[in-house]
């Protein structure tokens, strides 16, 4: 039998360490069900245009009356157009989804980048990038949101970029504390002194061993994110030409669904948020007790 190659022999342990921890997150009664909950999501997310036609989404394509309470025609009633409000709540999930993704994708990418510099270079490059951490992570969110969200404007984009961008301190200080252990451990120190330059010391010893604690903490950051998109929207700040589960709590908070009583407007969105939200959160601790030791001990 022919000997394997180096890159095989990674590829081979990469793998079974993949399975090894699958099978430790399937123990997991919480994490398993939170991962079901969100695939259901992410499937309805997906299958959209098959489960309601985009035509819905349009005011003057309207059939239903305003604010009709569900029936067998509008299963979950209609909101202040006479669109039905089960048509808002698959495209909604679309956009909730979406900002909640890209918006931590920003974040952990900031995030990784400044704590992995702050971590290993230290000096006044660390000081520095760890004050502005700070600094981040002193200033409210919400503030800082709004105002960034107002100077922007109202778009899709815009909304990703100002999540993004406002929720990557943690991430970098938890980057940080791991690198900052990590780089003194004697295999690293080992490398170094025979001679192994920063790329190689980064790219080979420090960032394989920050990545689980990445993917572990980018679950729980977008269930932070989802949630930010909700706030801003009903606040008035998301898109106007885009339906999300936040834009949807604001029409009915403006149109007076509360206070009318049409329940079916505003409590559908807000359970898909909550359920969302709690998913991703139940996920992002599964990943953490599977992917930390310590955890694990506990």
């Amino acid at each position: 039998m022919p000997a394997l190659t180096a890159r095989q022999l990674a590829r081979r342990r990469r793998r079974a360490a993949f399975t090894h921890s699958w099978r430790r997150f399937r123990r997991s009664r919480t994490g398993t069900a939170g991962l079901l909950v969100l695939a259901f999501f992410v499937l309805v997310a997906l299958c959209a245009p098959l489960l309601a036609p985009a035509e819905g989404l349009q005011v003057t394509q309207a059939t239903g009356g305003v604010l009709e309470p569900p029936s067998r025609e509008f299963w979950l009633g209609t909101d202040a157009n006479g669109r039905s409000v089960l048509t808002l709540l698959i495209w909604g999930a679309r956009i909730s989804l979406f900002v909640g993704l890209m918006a931590t994708l920003i974040s952990m990418l900031i995030g990784t980048l400044i704590g992995l510099t702050s971590g290993y270079f230290g000096g006044w490059v660390g000081a520095v990038l760890f004050r502005l951490t700070e600094w981040f992570l002193v200033i409210p969110f919400l503030p800082l949101a709004i105002v960034l969200a107002t100077v922007l404007g109202r778009s899709l984009v815009n909304i990703v970029i100002v999540i993004g961008v406002t929720s990557w301190p943690g991430t970098a200080l938890l980057i940080r504390s791991q690198v900052l252990s990590i780089k003194e451990r004697p295999y690293v120190e080992r490398a170094r002194a025979l001679g192994a330059g920063h790329r190689h010391l980064i790219g080979r010893h420090l960032l394989p061993n920050v990545v689980p604690i990445v993917f572990a903490n980018t679950t729980l950051t977008v269930a932070i994110a989802i949630l930010s998109e909700t706030t801003l929207s009903f606040l008035g700040l998301g898109d106007p030409t885009r339906v999300s589960w936040g834009s949807m709590l604001d029409e009915a908070y403006s149109v007076g669904a509360i206070t009318t009583g049409s329940w079916w407007y505003f409590v559908p969105p807000g359970v898909c948020v909550v359920l969302v939200v709690l998913s991703f959160t139940l996920v992002g601790q599964a990943l953490e007790e599977v992917l930390n030791p310590k955890l694990r001990e506990r």
